[in-house]
């Protein structure tokens, strides 16, 4: 039996358990949740990033300390996930257009954070990174400006969660990236391509794709994945299932 569920944490198609990073004292803990939606677990400090998909899917998660929302959007700030969790002991960091919506008093705190600007949270650093579409034009489904991408450092080591974005200048412009959460879903953020080459330039130790389905269906992560092996191939590019209701 215990060899049986070793070849299958073998394959990549089945991965959905935890990832550990080595880190300074501890091990980085990631678990995959849904869509764009996961957990960070370092040490005594728990984050949620972008929580979305109902309070159930976090019932085996230990509560967070920090909650880090990315947009306005459903499924970055969904309001009826947040009323499901016990969010009382928690410090939300969210842009100012996430954090006007949220309701007082259900929370520790809550931080308005902008593009390019920064804040530690129990040793953690966070950066707010630009995300937005390209071109630029006033009905954009993200204004640059609204939302944010994160950097966070913690254990010596460097997230970056990208929040809905194209390829812009800022994440081609990244620099020593440990781990990177990357989108790519249509008509909303990247293609296959775009990413892959907004990676192969930034070059993160580790990326996921995630967030890739779309109106029109999931994106193709294995041709991702063939693309940046051959452009970068030292970049590892691990997949998991974050729909695994699918």
């Amino acid at each position: 039996m215990k060899k049986l569920i070793y070849l299958l944490l073998l394959i990549p198609s089945l991965s959905f358990a935890q990832d550990r990073i080595p880190a300074k004292g501890n091990d980085v803990v990631i678990t995959p949740i849904f869509h764009g939606t996961l957990v960070v677990d370092y040490g005594d400090l728990t984050v949620y990033v972008d929580p979305y998909g109902g309070a159930a899917r976090f019932a085996s998660q230990k509560p967070a300390d920090l909650v880090l929302i990315t947009d306005i959007h459903g499924d970055h700030h969904n309001q009826e996930t947040l009323d499901g969790l016990d969010l009382s002991q928690t410090t939300i960091i969210a842009p100012k257009e996430v954090a006007e919506k949220l309701p007082a008093g259900k929370y520790k705190a809550i931080e308005i954070l902008g593009n390019g600007q920064t804040t530690t949270f129990m040793g953690a650093k966070i950066k707010a990174i630009p995300m937005y579409n390209l071109p630029e034009t006033e009905d954009s489904r993200h204004p640059k400006g609204r939302g944010n991408g994160y950097v966070v450092e913690m254990g010596g080591k460097s997230f970056y969660f990208s929040g809905d974005t194209e390829d812009i200048p800022e994440m081609r412009a990244l620099k020593n990236i440990d781990v990177a959460f990357v989108c790519m879903n249509l008509p909303f953020t990247m293609t296959e391509e775009q990413a892959a080459s907004a990676v192969s330039e930034f070059k993160p130790g580790i990326v996921y794709p995630y967030h890739f389905r779309g109106s029109q269906g999931f994106s193709d992560v294995e041709k991702f994945k063939t693309l940046v092996n051959q452009s970068a191939p030292k970049v590892d590019v691990r997949l998991r299932n974050w729909y695994a209701e699918n």
